[in-house]
């Protein structure tokens, strides 16, 4: 089997809000359809975003189940966290210790899935 583009998919409620947003940190852009946008990043499919009317927003970590999330490696936490909440992210979990040499800050995109800044 060849697999010619691996791309994950997100339910939304909002196509041209999550898709912008991803594209925004990501560095892409977005082929909006009807019911369906693409995002692609130097010229290659990387997300999908798929229209959900009835999407319920997951409430991390205890309420409405998330179903999946990603995990962004950065550089520089200050500089990215400065990124995606500029573009609309939402803080859920500041990290235990920020000068570590390894952590995580869990946020939430527009339609409210967990993602993660890594480092």
């Amino acid at each position: 089997m060849r697999i010619r583009h691996q791309v994950t998919v997100f339910d939304t409620a909002d196509l041209a809000t999550e898709s912008t947003f991803w594209a925004g940190v990501l560095g892409g852009t977005v082929e909006p359809d009807d019911d369906w946008h693409m995002l692609y990043v130097d010229g290659e499919p990387r997300m999908g975003f798929q229209l959900a009317p009835n999407h319920v927003r997951p409430d991390w970590p205890d309420g409405e189940q998330q179903q999946i999330h990603l995990d962004l490696y950065v550089e520089d936490l200050a500089e990215a966290h400065a990124h995606v909440t500029g573009l609309g992210a939402e803080l859920l979990k500041q990290a235990d210790d920020p000068a570590a040499p390894e952590g995580f800050q869990v946020y939430a995109d527009p339609s409210g899935h967990p993602f993660c800044l890594c480092w």
